[in-house]
């Protein structure tokens, strides 16, 4: 098991509505188009995607092979919005480097209208609250929609993820959370 999360008490939050903490190990390497996002229903990695950054241009996610993932939707509007920047980026900056932490965040305005604004209006506001991490253009997460990532981790992932590289099921609605790095025990933290 790479890192068990189960037994720790207190949460991360819920960042809007949904966290992915994972290390998907693949044999097999996909080189994709820049152009193309990723079919969800053959693929079998996230390495197979690609998504656009914030500033519109084309992110293979095979850039990510070998790192653990957290793979979030995030919402410049949300209340609580300024304590999930904090807790992000306090995982990214203690484990980014020791443990190959990388946390890709996708803007959505489909939880409460809580992302209005377009990929420069995202940008101004996060420049004040100093984002370490990796951004994404705003996606939609949910429906017909839904960016072809957030289709395969929903269908192949299933939720919620706990445990990995095995998931552990409990019986929740569907969301996605992470234990706070506070919680987290040198032992059983990430491993790369």
């Amino acid at each position: 098991m790479l890192f068990n999360f189960g037994h720790i008490p207190k949460t991360f939050g819920l960042f809007s509505t949904a966290v992915v903490a994972l290390r998907l190990i693949s044999s097999s390497s996909v080189v994709m188009a820049a152009e193309q996002q990723g079919d969800p229903k053959t693929a079998q990695t996230v390495y197979e995607f690609t998504a656009n950054n914030i500033k519109g241009e084309p992110v293979s996610l095979e850039k990510y092979r070998g790192h653990v993932l957290i793979i979030v939707n995030v919402a410049s509007k949300c209340g609580y919005t300024a304590g999930h920047y904090k807790e992000l980026n306090e995982l990214y900056d203690e484990f980014a480097e020791s443990k190959g932490l990388r946390i890709l965040a996708f803007p959505c305005n489909q939880f409460g209208g809580q992302e209005p604004g377009d990929s420069e209006q995202i940008q101004c506001f996060l420049k004040d609250n100093k984002v370490n991490f990796d951004l994404f253009e705003k996606i939609d997460v949910n429906g017909k929609n839904a960016h072809p990532l957030w289709q395969f981790l929903k269908n192949k992932q299933e939720h919620p993820l706990i445990s990995m590289p095995k998931p552990t099921r409990r019986k929740t609605p569907p969301t996605f959370a992470i234990p706070s790095s506070a919680a987290l025990p040198a032992a059983a933290v990430l491993s790369a």
